[in-house]
């Protein structure tokens, strides 16, 4: 029998049953270092509103032994126990087994290749605590933990709590920690292995970073940077929503084989992936700052207060994807992260949104399976750039005092959408119903154009618009480059807005100038060349960003051809004097090369690419940017250079072996030589890249077994190691393995939420298929798990814009 996912219908009732007192889970890992098992002991104190009724406990493990005020009980086999005859106050104890730790969910066991030293993690969302002991696993029922660890003696146990006392046992320790203030299930952890840890002291908070023994040296090098953000966000939240964190203890655990991050309470979980094994780009330290400060604004939004179902994940997630670039601008040293939010993050919400899978913002979730795909583009870099024009919208000093009247108000709790419409609307003055049904009720994208009528500019939207607020600037050519010589905000709340105050003449008008709202543009017929040719000339990071959002939105549409796109997009990076968005300028402009041009003119926009690279190399501190892109695309001629260049810097050496195995060369030799030099305990996967991007059947063949069938690549590395398999010329190659991606497609869910996001993505064919074999992936996504098919359609789409594009004319 299956396990069956909780409906919101079985929520509601459960909790309108039962209030939960405590959790006091002790857990067993003292068998994990030579075996795959866990052992828990779950007790749960609760009342119920109706004696005599009857629920059920959510219990994926192995049951063992389970009773219900001393009454034995029986699993049913779907994840369940039912619990019958319920009393006023209850007591269930539940013992259970999870042996599944290597590809299971909510659980895992990782063994470091450096030293053979063992790590495990758990992480939850949205309901993968069943998975490690028996819970009422869903985010309304709330209440303090209780957890007790027994671990080998060498480890070190970290919890939501900080303070536990520590008991010696012999060969092992027994870590009694503190009681949690009420929590969500999925907000919870355990953190375990032999660690290193770094502990500070910063205005009242007692901080720790922590990693596994063979990466030391990286999270000693990266330490002050860590623990000044912390400090720096911290104080910042502490401010913004009038309510300090409340805990003292807060901790940060780098894990081996973690995707991505998880903000449980006072412990956040990351990848060790973000420890970067050579010394991080500026953007690679800006996506550091972000996250942080993303997974520190759910200690407020998620945990202190938690959204009653998954309809409201946006509470959550799009408030912390918002608040991290807000902070990151206001706090920290990254005073260019909304320009970095629109380089990256948020031109793939534009994608998303107009793509097959576009959902609105807030939507009914039926199930918790439903849950886990809408984790997405929409929910957080649209949803975050929803809150970016709310706080315009009503302004930010009464947005700040809508969020604390919120957190005051609802502090422990959970709530609904319409909690949070309450506290803006009061604080804010407006009637948000409006804005609420318009942005967070219906998907799709505004556009808008600007209409001239002799000295009359007129805003015109594309379909009736949201109500907003956006800016229009007007630049006017100066020497090399544009100037602003004004700025227009305009209320936007019908289809033609006059915009009132723009100087009777411009060379340029930029609509949505300072990226307030979430709208795509398209120029004139007649300023169309103008916007291409211009939006390098643009004075400041966030407005050549947005006439470049532009251009990208027109090519994926359509609209442009990807030698056009190429262009503007490579004078920009020429151009950007922004650290925080170089980087990502010049990852989208080699994206258009390799998957978008046509073949007949890949290799010029290559080029162009390249030699933008060598300049930008020139400059000491975009040096090591510039040459990791001119790996990606230099030629025979720009690769020897660049081995020259890279000398013994062994991440550069790497990334040129990739290139140069993708052109046809022999690099085994010299691959074998450099994996023995690299101190990075994942030097393998460096390795496996190598081989990923030679056109080569047998190498190709290998990498797909390791990369998709064994999952043997840490998840973090899934996407460089994919990224280096599917490359431009190699089809015949590539062919067999468009069809084994929709063999492995009914099994991609293996493991829970995250592994089935990245493999559904990242092994998606980019070569060697056609609109037929399109059709084919998503008939193949009827019948599989909400998450895989939303994945799948979505990568199936933009494959689709990318045929149509290599099929255009120049």
């Amino acid at each position: 029998m299956g396990i069956r996912s909780l409906t919101r219908t079985e929520a509601e009732h459960r909790a309108a049953l039962i209030s939960v007192d405590r959790y006091d889970v002790d857990i067993d890992l003292t068998a994990l270092p030579g075996g795959p098992e866990i052992r828990a002991v779950s007790t749960i104190t609760f009342t119920c509103s109706e004696p005599g009724a009857e629920t059920f406990v959510d219990c994926a493990a192995e049951v063992r032994a389970a009773t219900l005020n001393g009454t034995p009980l029986t699993p049913s086999g779907d994840g369940r126990i039912p619990l019958p005859g319920l009393a006023a106050h209850n007591v269930l104890r539940v013992e259970s087994v999870q042996a599944g730790t290597a590809t299971g969910e909510g659980v895992h066991k990782a063994t470091d290749p450096a030293d053979g030293e063992v790590y495990v993690w758990t992480s939850f969302e949205p309901d993968e605590a069943r998975f490690a002991w028996a819970c009422f696993d869903q985010p309304d029922l709330k209440a303090p933990h209780a957890f007790t660890v027994t671990a080998p003696a060498a480890w070190t146990v970290l919890s939501n709590s900080g303070g536990p006392r520590v008991e010696e046992q012999g060969s092992a320790r027994r870590w009694v920690f503190p009681d949690t203030p009420p929590l969500s299930t999925y907000n919870t952890v355990v953190n375990a292995g032999p660690l290193h840890g770094i502990r500070r002291e910063a205005d009242g908070h007692d901080l720790g970073i922590y990693a596994r023994r063979s990466l030391a040296e990286v999270l000693e090098r990266d330490a002050d940077e860590i623990f000044t953000l912390t400090r720096q966000g911290l104080a910042f939240y502490a401010e913004a929503f009038a309510m300090p964190f409340p805990q003292r203890t807060y901790n940060q655990v780098f894990m081996p084989e973690f995707g991505g991050a998880m903000e449980n309470y006072g412990c956040v979980t990351w990848s060790d992936g973000f420890l970067r094994r050579a010394e991080p780009t500026p953007a690679e330290r800006e996506v550091l700052a972000v996250v942080l400060l993303h997974e520190m604004a759910h200690m407020w939004f998620g945990n202190i207060v938690t959204m009653r179902w998954w309809d409201d994940l946006w509470l959550n997630e799009a408030f912390a994807e918002f608040a991290c670039h807000w902070a990151a601008e206001g706090a920290t040293r990254y005073t260019d992260a909304w320009a970095g939010h629109l380089a990256g993050d948020k031109l793939k919400a534009y994608l998303s949104d107009q793509g097959p899978v576009s959902h609105p913002i807030h939507q009914p979730i039926h199930d918790v399976a439903q849950a886990a795909s809408i984790f997405d583009n929409i929910t957080y870099p649209k949803g975050a750039s929803v809150l970016h024009q709310l706080m315009t919208y009503v302004g930010e000093d009464r947005f700040r005092a809508g969020m604390a009247a919120y957190f005051a108000r609802h502090a422990w709790g959970t709530t609904t959408l319409q909690d949070l419409i309450d506290a803006l609307s009061e604080a804010g003055g407006r009637d948000l119903t409006g804005w609420r049904k318009a942005w967070l009720e219906t998907a799709g994208t505004d556009r808008f154009t600007l209409e001239h009528d002799g000295d009359t500019v007129t805003l015109v939207a594309d379909g009736t618009p949201r109500p907003q607020i956006l800016a229009v600037g007007a630049y006017d050519r100066q020497g090399g480059t544009l100037k602003r010589t004004s700025l227009v905000r305009v209320e936007v709340t019908e289809a033609r807005t006059p915009v009132a105050g723009l100087p009777a003449t411009a060379d340029l008008l930029l609509v949505n100038d300072d990226d307030l709202t979430f709208a795509t543009a398209r120029p004139s017929a007649a300023t169309r060349d103008t916007l291409f040719q211009a939006a390098a000339l643009l004075p400041t990071a966030i407005s050549r960003g947005v006439a470049a959002a532009t251009v990208w939105d027109m090519l994926t549409a359509g609209e442009a051809t990807a030698a056009e796109a190429g262009r503007s997009l490579t004078g920009v990076l020429a151009a950007e004097t922004s650290d925080a968005v170089i980087e990502p300028w010049l990852h989208l402009a080699t994206t258009i090369a390799e998957l978008w041009a046509p073949p007949a003119e890949r290799p010029a926009l290559s080029r162009a690419v390249a030699a933008v690279c060598r300049r930008l190399a020139a400059d000491p501190g975009r040096r090591q940017v510039a040459l990791r892109g001119l790996a990606r695309t230099a030629d025979a001629e720009h690769l020897a250079w660049l081995r020259d260049q890279a000398g013994d810097d062994v991440d550069l050496r790497w990334r040129a072996l990739v290139r140069e195995a993708e052109l046809g060369g022999d690099t085994s030799a010299e691959s074998a030589a450099l994996l023995q030099r690299d101190p990075d305990p994942e030097a393998w996967v460096r390795a496996l890249t190598v081989r990923a991007a030679a056109p080569d059947p047998a190498a190709k063949a290998e990498v797909w077994q390791r990369l998709a069938v064994d999952r043997a690549v840490p998840f973090h590395a899934v996407s460089t190691v994919a990224a280096g398999f599917w490359r431009p010329g190699q089809d015949a190659q590539l062919a067999p393995y468009a069809q084994h991606y929709l063999d492995a497609v009914p099994g991609l869910d293996q493991g829970g939420m995250i592994p089935a996001m990245i493999y559904a993505s990242q092994l998606f064919p980019l070569f060697a298929v056609d609109g037929a074999y399109l059709e084919k992936a998503q008939r193949a996504a009827r019948q599989v798990a909400p998450v895989v098919r939303n994945t799948l359609l979505e990568r199936a789409d933009a494959v689709r814009r990318m045929l149509r594009a290599r099929a255009a004319a120049v």
